[in-house]
């Protein structure tokens, strides 16, 4: 947040609030509508704006719980529990443009979990920030916000966020972000309360 705060020319406190919140969306040129559903689901999905990395760091019984086909049993967890470089390697090579071995560059970064190295290379490419897939960290530590922005973007999220501020669109654009509506409860309740900042 520090890093996104410093392009925005407010104080770089690492503090998310009603100020940071007009601020990037007086800068990006978001209507509240926008602006409140892109920062309500990055909110929720980057711990209120404190993770830009995903935390691979899985006891046996949370990759049991979480990908039950790869780990059906203690066994086949053993060598990948506590271990996040080989966890992700394992769930996430040959698989989303990545090759053996490369689960682990291209983790899940940015404020929406920029995640497989075929969204990197996208990213790269519209954004012209080649230097990208030569350094994926740079999406965690310089790029978090434009990956979120750049992910509503392209998935055509801020045409169904122009409709308005209610459940049944926040419930749209979660299952584009999530998969699913892991969450929902927590991603209506960040919305509304960064609608309501964006709108006073």
């Amino acid at each position: 947040m520090k890093i996104l705060q410093g392009k925005i020319g407010v104080g770089a406190d690492g503090a998310f609030g009603p100020n940071t919140a007009r601020a990037i969306c007086k800068h990006y040129e978001l209507k509240p509508e926008r602006g409140a559903h892109l920062l309500g689901q990055a909110s929720h999905e980057s711990a209120r704006f404190k993770l830009t990395q995903e935390n691979l760091n899985y006891s046996a019984d949370s990759m049991m719980r979480v990908w039950p086909s790869r780990f059906p049993d203690l066994a086949s967890c053993e060598p990948y529990a506590r271990n996040p470089k080989a966890l992700a390697d394992k769930v996430y090579s040959n698989r989303m443009g990545n090759g053996e071995g490369e689960g682990s560059l291209y983790i899940g970064r940015g404020f929406l979990q920029l995640t497989g190295k075929s969204n990197y290379r996208s990213f790269a490419s519209d954004m012209e920030l080649p230097e990208i897939m030569t350094d994926p960290e740079l999406v965690s530590s310089n790029y978090a916000f434009e990956t979120a922005l750049w992910f509503f973007n392209k998935n055509k999220l801020f045409d169904i966020a122009d409709k308005g501020v209610n459940e049944e669109i926040i419930k749209k654009i979660t299952k584009r972000v999530n998969g699913g509506y892991h969450g929902l409860d927590d991603r209506i309740e960040q919305t509304n309360k960064i609608y309501e900042w964006l709108t006073s």
